[in-house]
């Protein structure tokens, strides 16, 4: 994952690292209507790949991830969720390489 990040402070925001995984979605724009869809998939194919299986892990050992995921999953289905808690994994990682934080124990987020 670092390697694919990189200088954390390149981005300005956790959406813009989104934006660089390509797990934002494509949107499209005519006229007044605004269209949603799927993700856009680019940047790296292997940050993306890996990004999604670490999410598949950390939410088995974080109540709050799978909470979130839970939550999303009973709206809009499994895929979904999987992004959007991916999602809410690289913004946790941001928060923790921009702000230098190491954490005592992970699934219950305790800073040292």
């Amino acid at each position: 994952m670092l390697s694919v990040i990189g200088n954390i402070n390149d981005f300005e925001s956790e959406k813009k690292l989104a934006a660089y995984f390509g797990i934002v979605p494509r949107v499209s724009i005519s006229n007044e209507t605004l269209h949603s869809s799927r993700i856009t998939k680019l940047g790296s194919k292997l940050g993306r790949t890996t990004l999604v299986q670490c999410t598949l892990i950390a939410k088995r050992y974080s109540p709050y991830l799978e909470n979130f995921y839970q939550r999303i999953r009973a709206k809009k289905g499994t895929g979904k969720a999987i992004i959007a808690t991916a999602k809410k994994l690289l913004g946790i990682i941001y928060k923790t390489l921009k702000n230098n934080w190491e954490f005592e124990d992970f699934p219950n987020f305790v800073i040292k």
